[in-house]
């Protein structure tokens, strides 16, 4: 059989790639023989993690994107064609949360912001679909692929406080669903789209919630989680390496239009 698991020589896009969670990402296919383009608002983040990558014998480049900015997304396509000749594989992680959106003891849900709402929204929704369209249509042309989402456990199961990110989340949910239908169907049966939902891992959108600045301790909520999180701990970058290298290679070729929790059976638990 060969290694089903293989992905050396694959290119792999990353938006989101200066992250917490995509940089381990970047690194993991890296490693494993992938190159990479490390996509980032903020390119200095996206550079240290290709500069890291280097630094280990693999392949990677940094790109500053805008991903709610299709002129800037075709840009960096351009760039990853003239390098790399081609993309097999579309992880869309850029995403997140931002306190003015969540509701909280200083800010009512009847007080929240429609601007603070909409930015979580485009940044996880059109900030997933305008990637897709315009990398997929790469894959499209050539008839095969694999495409990454981003979605939660707050898809799942909607949090409290986080009104914004859960329906946004379902959204990348409903979506990741729709396109795998639709690549299908309509350009290849070797197109595939799936998604992974993260359980609670600390990252700079919601250490925030989880961690007390002051103490460095749990908060309330932080412990609650723990609580309600059979596994006892928070989730670390490595824990997602696994599933995501079965979903990118051939492990995982019969798999289409998923989302896979990977969250230590917090959505299993019913809290009794």
């Amino acid at each position: 059989m060969g290694d089903i698991f293989d992905v050396s020589g694959k290119v792999a896009v990353i938006t989101g790639g200066g992250g917490v969670l995509c940089s381990e990402m970047s690194k993991a296919l890296a490693a494993r023989g992938a190159k990479v383009a490390v996509l980032d608002l903020n390119e200095k983040a996206a550079q240290a993690v290709a500069d890291a990558i280097v630094a280990e014998n693999g392949t990677a480049m940094a790109l500053a994107v805008n991903v709610l900015d299709r002129a800037s997304l075709e840009t960096a396509r351009d760039e990853v064609l003239k390098a790399f000749g081609t993309v097999d594989i579309l992880i869309n992680g850029a995403g997140g949360n931002k306190p003015e959106a969540t509701a909280s003891g200083s800010m009512s849900f009847f007080d929240i912001p429609p601007e603070a709402i909409q930015w979580v929204f485009n940044l996880n929704i059109i900030g997933t679909i305008l990637p897709t369209q315009v990398f997929g249509k790469v894959m499209a042309d050539k008839g095969e692929g694999v495409i990454i989402n981003m979605s939660s456990m707050a898809a799942f199961r909607p949090l409290t406080r986080t009104v914004a990110y859960s329906a946004a989340k379902a959204g990348v949910s409903n979506f990741t669903q729709w396109m795998a239908v639709h690549f299908a169907q309509n350009y290849s049966p070797n197109i595939r789209v799936n998604a992974l939902a993260p359980g609670f891992f600390l990252t700079n959108q919601n250490e925030y919630l989880l961690i007390d600045k002051a103490t460095g301790q749990r908060t309330e909520r932080g412990q609650k989680i723990i609580d309600h999180t059979p596994v006892g701990r928070y989730g670390v970058p490595s824990d997602l390496i696994g599933t995501l290298l079965w979903l990118v290679s051939d492990a995982s070729k019969f798999v289409n239009g998923v989302v896979v929790p990977v969250d230590g059976a917090f959505s299993a638990y019913s809290g009794v």
